[in-house]
């Protein structure tokens, strides 16, 4: 049960009516929260208190603070990630990769940035995923993804050295049409059809690597989303371990029983 508003503690109550605004749409994204001033007149409290609203705002996610500027209503791109079968089939139909398709089709502009590409020993949750042994050697790309310029996600792809070696893979380059396009190529080193995808999903705080570089506020957690893709003999051809901030993303899984 709530506690009735006179006995809420005052940065709280401040807190809590601004967040309504925000949330009812009546401050939108980008929008100037009033000066300090206007607050503490507004709700009779000390200009203390009201940083101390705001400051629970900011930890939430919800307004951004700028020196000399103030507060705002902090911008959060949205992008859906549907997930079924014949969609994904429909975005690889399009040449392009299956994430830049599914952005573009929404309307946004995304971009694949790649941060570095390695040989490296394998994580051991990606070993068991992969079905190699722990340490074992892998190819390791590692991208950031964007979206009409804001960081979206964070993804490290693992690919067995067996399969990855010698080829466009193991390039620090962009593949057209992705990488999932390149494995299947019947006429590529590979040629090899996906016929099942897996997703672990799993949610926390972000470490502060991962918050400075997709720029995460206080407060705001992660999905930890990692996708195995199979071949028609049921042998994973790749595992893809992304981050994604919480409040840009929207999942969507269509499940046919």
């Amino acid at each position: 049960m709530s506690p009735s508003p006179e006995r809420e503690h005052p940065f709280k109550r401040v807190a809590n009516e601004l967040r309504a605004e925000i949330l009812r749409g009546d401050l939108p994204p980008g929008e100037r929260i009033p000066s300090e001033n206007t607050l503490k007149d507004r709700f009779g409290v000390t200009r203390a208190t009201v940083r101390k609203g705001i400051a629970l705002l900011r930890m939430e996610g919800l307004v951004t603070t700028h020196q000399g500027k103030g507060a705002f209503v902090r911008e959060r791109p949205h992008v859906n990630l549907r997930q079924t079968g014949s969609m994904y089939r429909a975005r690889r139909g399009t040449g392009k990769s299956n994430f830049t398709a599914e952005v573009e089709a929404q309307g946004r502009r995304p971009v694949q940035a790649i941060r570095e590409v390695v040989v490296t020993p394998v994580p051991e949750r990606i070993a068991a995923l992969l079905r190699v042994e722990p340490g074992a050697p892998v190819v390791a790309r590692r991208l950031l993804f964007t979206v009409d310029g804001a960081p979206m996600q964070l993804v490290d792809g693992y690919y067995d050295v067996a399969i990855a070696a010698g080829t466009r893979i193991a390039e620090a380059k962009l593949i057209k049409g992705g990488i999932n396009a390149y494995i299947e190529d019947p006429e590529g080193p590979i040629g090899r059809r996906i016929v099942q995808f897996i997703e672990d999903i799993e949610v926390r705080m972000p470490y502060p690597h991962e918050a400075r570089q997709l720029d995460i506020p206080d407060g705001v957690p992660v999905a930890r989303l990692l996708r195995t893709a199979y071949d028609s003999a049921g042998e994973p051809l790749e595992v893809l371990d992304s981050i994604l901030p919480c409040d840009r993303h929207a999942f969507r899984y269509v499940i046919d029983v």
